[in-house]
């Protein structure tokens, strides 16, 4: 993180927010008086709140103490004071305007109603999480040119809830390089992490250019790969949500190749809603097994690669549930549809998994339960047509739809928006591809690769 600042003249004015024991300020000291930084002088400010850690903070920055550099420990709340600094309160601590700030910010959701949630407000700030707040602050407080490089999870990337912390960061910064571990397990071996990292280095106040992508397997960097990027390929020019991909390789996919794949859920005439039914809200209607009153309640586990197996003996979720006044708005028509699961586990080799409904599998039944951890894609709370519902099914488990996914998703979760959002190759190219899914047996990964570049070239 510290080797990813510019060389740059003059005074330097550091900022550290969510210090902890000083790791990453001392890293970017050690650069400094090595000479690979050429500042006259290092002003430091380390903010971290939890007062515990402040005497090895203390102890950490010491090692550097000197006439050229001076450094502050701040115990206070970062969120608070810096909002207090931008919005010119009476009361407010002043803060320079930072010319690099290197950043490992608390990850902790953000209450609608909370104080931090109505200080951001002040300064025109909205979003959900500390570590975005954290970001937002450093970027409104840096000085023109200012330099910022923070390690975040990728949940910013995507999604509505982080839609104001994007544009706001956007209109302020432009990206400048992105590093992307490949493996969650191994370069954070110690925590329980369910989404991907990345370190990120903003340049505040000057216009956007290409963008440098690196990747490495692990914390050891011993595989580092880069390449540059147009800023097109990070932030589609015509997407209102401003997701921000990481490609990693400058070969573009068959998805960014075949220009027949440019249609949109609503061009096709199908939605994709998450599973309406949330089983510890409906836990009394339902049943381990189907008895004479019930219907198929569906989960992920319900579908593997060779198809729908219903019910299952033994499973720990319940295989049905109660068609009745309570629960019938919960439930589908009998049909054809498409399923995709909201979750993967951490190191699975694929992030977007697609089966068929075939109500054929189930029997004489006129309803169907879909679980909350799936993903529906229907025609107006319907069954989509057989050949369109294997179509879309074949497509969102190519290779290709996979690795496009991952360049803005870094979770494990799949959502409905993200789905939405996606582009799609024609309704008849959908159709076609399904009805050759129908007459084949088994299909294999590079079939299904073979076959979507065949058909949308």
């Amino acid at each position: 993180m510290a080797g990813l600042f510019p060389p740059a003249d003059g005074i330097c004015r550091l900022l550290d927010a969510g210090a902890g024991i000083g790791s990453l300020a001392a890293a970017f000291l050690e650069r400094w008086y090595s000479g690979g930084l050429r500042f006259q002088r290092v002003e430091l400010d380390a903010f971290e709140i939890d007062a515990s850690l402040h005497s090895q903070l203390a102890q950490t920055l010491s090692k550097y103490r000197s006439d050229t550099f001076s450094a502050k420990v701040h115990g206070d709340d970062f969120i608070h004071v810096a909002a207090d600094a931008l919005s010119g309160g009476l009361f407010a601590k002043s803060l320079p305007r930072y010319s690099h700030a290197i950043l490992n910010p608390p990850y902790k959701k953000i209450s609608s109603g909370s104080a931090h949630r109505l200080a951001l407000r002040r300064v025109g700030i909205e979003t959900v999480n500390l570590y975005s707040a954290f970001v937002a602050l450093t970027v409104a407080q840096a000085a023109p040119g200012g330099q910022i490089v923070a390690i975040i999870p990728r949940s910013f990337c995507n999604g509505p809830y982080y839609r104001p912390f994007r544009n706001f960061m956007l209109e302020r910064a432009a990206i400048r390089h992105m590093h992307l571990f490949e493996s969650r397990s191994k370069a954070f071996k110690d925590d329980a992490v369910l989404q991907e990292n990345i370190i990120i280095r903003l340049e505040c106040g000057t216009q956007q250019g290409p963008v440098t992508i690196s990747t490495s397997t692990d914390d050891t960097f011993s595989d580092l790969t880069a390449h540059e990027h147009p800023f097109e390929r990070i932030v589609f020019p015509d997407d209102p949500e401003r997701f921000i991909h990481v490609p990693t390789s400058p070969e573009k996919n068959a998805i960014e190749l075949l220009p027949a794949i440019r249609y949109t859920l609503i061009n096709l005439g199908i939605k994709v809603s998450t599973g309406p039914v949330v089983d510890f809200r409906l836990k009394e209607h339902l049943r381990d097994m189907p008895g004479p009153s019930t219907v198929p309640l569906l989960y992920p586990g319900h579908f593997t690669s060779g198809g729908t197996t219903w019910p299952i003996e033994g499973m720990k979720k319940p295989n049905a549930i109660e068609c009745n006044a309570d629960t019938e708005k919960w439930l589908y028509p009998s049909g054809f549809y498409c399923v995709v699961r909201r979750f993967s586990s951490k190191e699975e080799t694929r992030r977007i998994v697609a089966s068929v409904v075939d109500p054929n599998a189930f029997g004489d039944m006129p309803v169907l339960g879909f679980e909350n951890h799936l993903n529906v894609f229907h025609e107006n709370k319907r069954g989509l047509p057989p050949a369109l519902a294997h179509g879309l099914t074949v497509f969102l488990n190519t290779t290709a739809v996979d690795e496009v996914f991952r360049r803005f998703n870094g979770h494990t979760q799949v959502n409905a928006t993200d789905l939405t959002l996606m582009k799609y190759p024609s309704r008849d190219v959908l159709t076609q591809l399904g009805e050759w899914a129908m007459q084949q047996g088994q299909l294999t990964q590079s079939m299904i690769d073979d076959k979507l570049g065949a058909l949308a070239a």
